[in-house]
């Protein structure tokens, strides 16, 4: 039944003469419209000054830093030394090619900069973002699965697809779909139900608790990802890019937990007392 959903959609969601939409354009905007969204009600009811010139400043920040992060990091961790060679290639972003761990190192350090123009603290800013940045992993899963591309590896399981193409006609994990119900929906559920008690958890909670799940849920879902195909599976044929990234995310987003519960910092505008310990 899965194959059969996968096989009558089409990757164009409309065009109209030279003007084409695709379903994975559709959900870069929806999740960042739906992150904009969530990082606005959370900080109202955490009494954050968040009014709309703030909001627009982050919002356009974390743009930018996730579309240049994404593709500067596809270029670096990805490209196999293929953009050194073709450097004029290297914003092509018509022709594909993102990553989430650059997205990731983009979207900090463009925080900076909007914690700087609104005056929010970073980590209550970064705390907020994290709440709303796993709507945007589910969308942008979800347009993978469309778009046929970062497919899992063969299975006998009877929810299976086959995509075509480069992957082949055997079946394969729909690891995108995985990756989406992982990284987008328990993630987003997970952080979101926990924003929701008051007083809010201290500065830097919500940052590492994100670091910590996605790192552990990306490094489990690459057992049954497909590795890029020009790069393959490193150190002994068992680890993938995806993999090594992942793993150091855990470790950071530890150690920012252990800061926010060691130092208690409140989010913006509330007295120390108020954190939870």
């Amino acid at each position: 039944m899965l194959n059969d959903i996968y096989q009558s959609i089409d990757p164009v969601l409309f065009s109209l003469g030279p003007f084409t939409v695709r379903w994975y354009g559709v959900a870069y905007v929806l999740g960042f419209v739906c992150a904009a969204l969530v990082v606005w009600r959370v900080a109202r009811r955490w009494r954050v000054r968040v009014d709309a010139d703030s909001l627009l400043t982050i919002m356009f920040c974390v743009i930018v830093g996730v579309i240049v992060g994404g593709r500067l990091g596809y270029v670096l961790f990805y490209g196999d030394g293929y953009y050194l060679a073709h450097p004029e290639k290297i914003f092509a972003f018509n022709e594909g090619g993102m990553s989430f761990h650059g997205g990731l190192i983009g979207a900090l350090l463009s925080g900076l900069v909007a914690g700087r123009l609104t005056g929010i603290p970073y980590l209550t800013l970064a705390d907020l973002g994290c709440i709303g940045a796993p709507l945007g992993l589910l969308f942008g899963r979800c347009a993978n699965f469309i778009n046929g591309e970062l497919w899992g590896a063969p299975t006998d399981a009877p929810w299976g697809v086959v995509f075509g193409g480069a992957a082949g006609t055997m079946a394969r994990h729909p690891s995108q779909l995985y990756e989406a119900l992982l990284e987008g929906v328990v993630i987003f559920a997970a952080l979101y139900l926990l924003s929701r008690r008051l007083p809010p958890r201290p500065r830097g909670t919500f940052l590492g608790l994100f670091l910590v799940m996605y790192g552990c849920f990306r490094f489990l879902v690459e057992f049954v990802r497909e590795p890029d195909v020009q790069l393959g599976y490193l150190w002994g044929g068992w680890l993938t890019m995806g993999q090594l990234l992942s793993a150091p995310l855990v470790a950071v987003g530890a150690g920012v937990l252990v800061y926010a519960l060691v130092v208690k910092k409140p989010q913006q505008g509330l007295p120390e007392m108020q954190c939870k310990e």
